[in-house]
């Protein structure tokens, strides 16, 4: 019997579906907001495939919604779920899944997803890193950290070590959890999308909610938002934390990065001073990495060589350029109040703060808080939220805040606020799309901007 699929939205997670399918003989329809002539360039290949059809333009949710053949729908990560012409394709039958899910069900090697709040793309990077280093399997990478590993099931073997990064969006559809989890931490964010802290929470769960006693989770054990998921948890948690010594999991003592298993003397990895990434907030990450490489049976000798001269993944606390005194830095990952705070609390230097963007319905009290306690100095708010980060500093101290009409009024304000000794930090605690098509294009931009300047800067 043929499979009638729809996939919604092509972009990198949904694109692969499309030869997936084709492959097995089902029939597919593409469905995007792009006019059908660029759907059709990004599928070139397949333009004359009698299986496959193509719908764009504005109203590519209401012709899916009529659509007379709904079977499996694959929706793109982060459309959301309460939409009439969404509502309409589940009333009439269709399966609403996603990527993450039919890679889950394919793949023939054990799965360690890490998810989070903050910090996976750097864990995840972490743990690839070291497993490659380890040297005794392959290692396939991908996820949310910008790969699908759906085209690379072919090559995939049983034996072989898989690590995903996985965010809300790809985990709120999924019927199955990955046999090795990280879950490092939770705080609010993609509200706009969720609609609710606690739906939030909930995709996120979705990590370790069908996991059998066999399988594993990476826990935070110092993170009360994430306890409401474990009341019901059947797998075997492995905490790490900051604060205190664990008998089973990492953690942080006496400067030391610590690993201690069941029956077995604890392990020094190494210094906590050693570890390259700036932050507490990387320590964290670092001992989450240490967890899941132990549990995976890698290498903790290669994770220490990783974690000796990783110096951080692209937009995230990046070094671009010190001119004249003033070092420039790209935290362009920050689209959350709380991702700001950690790089305010990972930085000794006086601080020019570049921020704001998209509103994502996040309160930004605690950022307010951040910046009259920390270093910072001086204030840019730019796009949708600037008013309210504007708010939240004016309530909590005296640090000056200007607001910015533009990205480029923003950094030329920042650049001429600053002196030598200072940080200038674009750390935006707001997601780019007010301004960008994605935070690494922001990032970029700065960048650019960084980059032109000129060594004397009157």
């Amino acid at each position: 019997m043929t499979q009638h699929i729809a996939v919604v939205g092509l972009g990198i997670n949904n694109r692969p579906l499309v030869p997936f399918w084709l492959e097995r003989h089902a029939t597919v329809a593409v469905f995007d907001r792009r006019p059908e002539s660029e759907i059709w360039e990004d599928l070139a290949e397949f333009r004359h495939h009698p299986g496959l059809t193509v719908v764009g333009g504005p109203d590519y949710l209401r012709r899916l919604a009529e659509w007379p053949h709904l079977g499996h729908v694959y929706l793109t990560p982060g459309m959301p779920k309460t939409g009439p012409e969404i509502q309409q394709v589940t009333a009439r039958g269709g399966h609403l899944t996603c990527e993450t899910e039919l890679f889950f069900e394919t793949c023939p090697a054990p799965i360690i997803g890490i998810t989070g709040s903050q910090g996976k793309t750097t864990t995840t990077t972490l743990v690839g890193e070291a497993l490659k280093r380890d040297g005794s399997r392959p290692v396939w990478v991908g996820g949310n950290i910008g790969r699908s590993l759906l085209p690379e099931l072919p090559r995939i073997k049983a034996s072989d070590w898989v690590v995903m990064e996985l965010s809300s969006f790809q985990l709120e559809l999924v019927n199955r959890s990955p046999q090795g989890a990280a879950w490092l931490n939770l705080s609010p964010n993609h509200l706009d999308i969720h609609g609710s802290f606690e739906a939030y929470r909930q995709a996120k769960q979705h990590i370790i909610e069908y996991q059998t006693p066999d399988h594993w989770a990476v826990l935070p054990a110092d993170d009360p938002a994430i306890l409401p998921s474990l009341r019901h948890y059947r797998g075997q948690p492995v905490y790490f934390s900051l604060d205190r010594a664990l008998p089973h999991g990492s953690y942080l003592q006496d400067g030391q990065l610590w690993w201690a298993a069941p029956d077995r003397p604890p392990y020094p990895v190494m210094a906590a001073s050693a570890v390259r990434l700036l932050g507490r907030h990387n320590l964290a990450n670092a001992l989450a990495a240490i967890a899941i490489v132990a549990q995976a049976g890698g290498s903790l000798e290669a994770l220490r060589e990783v974690l000796s001269t990783f110096q951080g993944v692209p937009h995230r606390l990046e070094q671009v350029r010190e001119v004249d005194g003033v070092l420039y830095i790209n935290d362009s990952i920050a689209t959350t109040p709380d991702r700001t705070v950690a790089a305010l609390n990972a930085l000794e230097r006086p601080i020019v703060l570049i921020a704001g963007g998209y509103d994502k319905h996040l309160e930004y009290d605690t950022l307010g808080q951040a910046v009259v306690q920390r270093h910072v100095r001086f204030v840019v708010a730019l796009g949708q939220v600037r008013y309210k980060i504007q708010d939240a500093v004016r309530q909590f101290g005296e640090v000056p805040v200007v607001l910015a009409d533009t990205f480029e009024q923003a950094f030329h304000t920042a650049v001429q606020a600053s002196r030598p000794g200072d940080i200038v930090l674009l750390s935006p605690a707001a997601a780019s799309y007010d301004m960008f098509r994605n935070f690494e294009a922001r990032g970029q931009r700065f960048r650019e901007l960084v980059q032109a300047l000129p060594e004397a800067v009157s």
